[in-house]
C-alpha cells in the first residue's frame, strides 16, 4: 500500500460521526427452554376484527393549540418526570424535571421576557443543542411570548446572521457553545432588530445585550410570586402565525415555513388516532430539536400522555444514555437506525448466534400469530443492549431499507414510519401501530388526503397533500407559496410535495423518490436514485452511497453513477489490506451483480469513491446537489 493510500485510508476511517455502539456477547441460552417463556400468555390477543377493518383508528385527541396542550399536560401530570437532561454529558446521572417544574419555568420565563425585554408576539430565535433550556424557550414562545423560530445550530456564522435578520428577530436564545459567534455578531452590531440575547445555562445578569437564562427565570419567579400573571393570560388565535421553520439549504435558497399553533397541535391529534402512548413511555431525543419532526412528535406529543423525554447527550454517549434512560420510543433518521441494526447484527455474528436468532424469530412470529407474544422475553439480551424497554422505533426524514424495518418487527419492536415535510409541519402520514406495513411510509392522517398527480402505469406520480397540518405559506414569499399550493373549487388547499410515490386503496403511502433527484433518460424513462441506493445498501462492503446522473462531456445521456464510502473496517476484516484499486474493483463487482437485477436503462455504469464525508444536513440526509457540485472523490488510477 502506498503512503498516499495509507493516509487516505486513515482519514476515511476517522470521518464517521456515528456512535460506537457496544453490545455484550450474546448467549441466548433460553432458546432450548422456550416453554419457560410461555407465561401468562392469556393477556395476549391478536388484532381484533375491528382493528383489521378498513377505517379503524383509536379515538384521537382534539387539542386546538399548543397552549391548550401545554396546560393539559402540566396540570394532569404535574408530579411526573417530564425532561431528563444533564448539565454536562459526562455527568453520572440524569437530572429530572417534573411537569410542574417545567410549567413554572415557562411561566417565569414568559413573564420576565415580555415584561422587561420584548413585546409579546415578536419573533424569538432559539438555537443550540437539545437541552432543557431549549424546551422551555420553545414552549414559552408558543404559549404567547412570540413567534418561535428554531434554527439549526450547525449554520455557519454568516448564515446565522442572515437568517436572524430575515426573521426580524426581537430576541435570540442561544446555547453557550455558540457564545463566541454571538459575541462577534453583537460587537459588530450585525443584528439590528434584536433587543436582547439570552444565553442558556447561564446565571449572568443583563449586561445591556445578554442575560443568562437562569437569571431571567429568577426575575420571572419573583414577578410571578408578586402577583404578575399577565403572561398566562395572553390569548392568541390558534390560527395566527406562531412558528417559523427554515427548510434545509443555504440562506439564499432556504424557505421560511409559517405554521400556526393549531397546525402544530393537529400533529398530536393525528398521531393519537394511530398510536397509543402512555405515562410509562419515554422518548429518546436524538434528532435536533429545530427539526419539525423532533419538536412536534419528539416533544409536543409527550404533553398529551404524560410521557417523559430523555435527552441524548451526543452520539458518542448514545450507548450509555440508552442504558441509563431506558427509553421506550426512539425517533431517528434511517442512518442511525440502520447503524443500530448493523451493530446488533455484528454482535449476533460474533456470538455465532445467527441461526439461533433466525429460529427464535420464526418461532416467536408463529406464536404471535395465534396471540402469544413472547418476543421481549425471548430477545431480552438484545433489548438490554439498547436500554431494555424499547417498544417503538420511528423512522423519519428519509426512506429506509424495508429489511431493517422487518428485522426490528421480527425482534418485537413496533416499527413505525412517518411521512411529511417541513411544509406539512410535518405529519401527513404515519404508520398505525395496530396495522404496520413495512415498506410503507405510513397511512394518510385522519381528515387528510394525498393524491397522485399524473400517475404512470405503476400508479406512481407526484404526491399532492391536503391535511390540517399544511403550512400557512412561505414567509414573505407569496410567489413561492403559489408555486407549490393550489386551491380547488371547494376551497381545499393542496401542496405539491415534489415526492414521487403511490397511495394504495387503504391510504398507505409508498415513496419512490424525489422529482428533483430523478434521472431522466433520453427516451423519457425515469430512474429514481433511492431505488438503486436501497439495493446498494445490501452490499456490506459499502458504508454509505449516493446515486446520481452524471453529466459527461460529449455524452447526451446522463451516466448513472454511484458515489460510495467503502466500509473499510469490513473490507479489512474480510479481505486484508487491499489497495484502493482492489476496493474499487470489489465494489464494482457487486454493482454488476445488482445491475443484473434491474432493467438495462437503470444499470449503474459509473463508480466514484468518496473522499471524506458526504455533505449532509444535521438530520444526516445527504445534500445531493451540494455533494454533486462540491463533494470530492478519490482519483483511482487504473493499474
Amino acid at each position: 500500500m502506498s503512503k498516499k493510500e495509507s493516509k487516505i485510508r486513515t482519514t476515511l476511517n476517522d470521518i464517521s460521526k456515528l456512535p460506537k455502539l457496544k453490545l455484550k456477547k450474546l448467549r441466548l441460552d433460553n432458546i432450548d427452554r422456550i416453554e419457560e417463556l410461555l407465561v401468562d400468555f392469556s393477556k395476549y390477543t391478536p388484532r381484533t376484527p375491528e382493528q383489521i377493518a378498513e377505517g379503524y383508528h383509536y379515538e384521537p385527541s382534539h387539542f386546538t393549540s399548543v397552549k391548550e396542550l401545554f396546560i393539559y399536560g402540566t396540570t394532569k401530570y404535574s408530579d411526573r418526570v417530564f425532561i431528563l437532561d444533564k448539565d454536562k454529558p459526562r455527568d453520572k446521572h440524569y437530572r429530572e424535571y417534573t411537569y410542574e417544574t417545567f410549567a413554572k419555568d415557562v411561566e417565569a420565563m414568559g413573564t420576565a421576557l415580555t415584561s422587561k425585554y420584548i413585546e409579546a408576539g415578536e419573533p424569538i430565535v432559539i438555537i443550540g443543542e437539545n437541552q432543557y433550556d431549549w424546551y422551555v424557550s420553545y414552549i414559552t414562545a408558543l404559549c404567547g411570548a412570540g413567534i418561535a423560530v428554531p434554527l439549526d445550530k450547525e449554520l455557519p456564522e454568516n448564515e446565522i446572521e442572515l437568517t436572524i435578520n430575515r426573521a426580524k428577530a426581537a430576541c435570540v436564545i442561544f446555547s453557550n457553545k455558540l457564545k463566541g459567534k454571538f459575541e462577534k455578531l453583537i460587537e459588530k452590531e450585525k443584528l439590528p432588530t434584536v433587543k436582547c440575547f439570552v444565553e442558556m445555562r447561564s446565571e449572568e445578569p443583563f449586561d445591556g445585550h445578554v442575560v443568562g437564562f437562569d437569571a431571567l427565570l429568577m426575575d420571572g419567579r419573583v414577578m410571578v410570586a408578586g402577583g404578575d400573571d399577565h403572561f398566562m393570560k395572553i390569548e392568541r388565535d390558534p390560527d395566527e402565525f406562531s412558528a417559523l421553520f427554515f427548510t434545509s439549504g443555504t440562506t439564499a435558497s432556504a424557505k421560511g415555513v409559517m405554521a400556526s399553533s393549531r397546525q402544530l397541535a393537529n400533529n398530536i391529534n393525528a398521531v393519537s388516532a394511530y398510536v397509543k402512548i402512555n405515562e410509562s413511555d419515554r422518548f429518546f431525543s436524538v434528532l435536533p430539536l429545530h427539526h419539525t419532526y423532533e419538536s412536534s412528535i419528539g416533544f409536543l406529543l409527550a404533553f398529551g400522555y404524560g410521557s417523559s423525554i430523555a435527552v441524548c447527550q451526543g452520539l458518542r454517549y448514545i450507548t450509555d444514555n440508552l442504558k441509563e434512560s431506558r427509553p421506550t420510543i426512539i425517533i431517528a433518521v434511517p442512518l442511525l437506525i440502520e447503524h443500530i441494526y448493523s451493530t446488533i447484527m455484528r454482535t449476533i455474528k460474533k456470538s455465532k448466534k445467527e441461526k439461533a436468532v433466525a429460529y427464535m424469530m420464526q418461532t416467536t412470529n408463529a406464536l404471535k400469530g395465534i396471540g402469544i407474544d413472547i418476543k421481549k422475553k425471548a430477545f431480552r439480551e438484545i433489548y438490554d443492549g439498547i436500554g431494555g424497554r424499547l417498544k417503538y422505533i420511528v423512522s423519519a426524514a428519509a426512506p429506509i431499507d424495508p429489511k431493517v424495518g422487518q428485522w426490528f418487527t421480527d425482534l418485537g419492536v413496533i416499527f413505525l414510519q412517518g411521512y411529511g415535510l417541513t411544509e406539512t409541519c410535518p405529519i401527513s402520514a404515519v404508520t398505525p401501530e395496530y396495522d404496520t406495513r413495512v415498506g410503507s411510509a405510513g397511512k394518510v392522517i385522519m381528515g387528510g388526503d394525498i393524491r397522485v398527480a399524473n400517475p404512470d402505469e405503476k400508479g406512481e406520480g407526484e404526491l399532492v397533500i391536503s391535511t390540517n397540518t399544511l403550512m400557512m405559506g412561505y414567509y414573505e414569499d407569496e410567489e413561492a407559496t403559489a408555486d407549490v399550493i393550489e386551491t380547488d373549487e371547494k376551497g381545499r388547499r393542496w401542496f405539491h410535495s415534489g415526492d414521487i410515490g403511490r397511495v394504495d386503496s387503504e391510504k398507505y403511502v409508498y415513496i419512490t423518490g424525489r422529482i428533483k433527484n430523478v434521472i431522466v433518460t433520453q427516451n423519457g424513462k425515469n430512474i429514481y436514485p433511492e431505488e438503486l441506493e436501497l439495493l446498494l445498501g445490501d452490499v456490506e462492503e459499502i458504508k454509505e452511497c449516493m446515486v446520481y446522473g452524471k453529466e459527461v462531456p460529449e455524452e447526451k445521456e446522463l451516466i448513472v453513477t454511484a458515489r460510495v464510502i467503502p466500509n473499510y473496517d469490513f473490507i479489512k476484516a474480510n479481505y486484508g489490506d487491499i489497495s484502493l484499486n482492489e476496493i474499487y474493483r470489489l465494489i464494482m463487482h457487486h454493482i454488476r451483480e445488482i445491475n443484473k437485477k434491474t432493467t438495462n436503462y437503470k444499470a449503474i455504469k459509473g463508480l466514484e469513491i468518496k473522499d471524506g464525508e458526504f455533505i449532509k444536513t444535521t438530520t444526516q440526509k445527504i445534500k445531493r446537489f451540494a455533494e454533486i457540485k462540491e463533494g470530492k472523490i478519490l482519483n483511482i488510477e487504473e493499474e
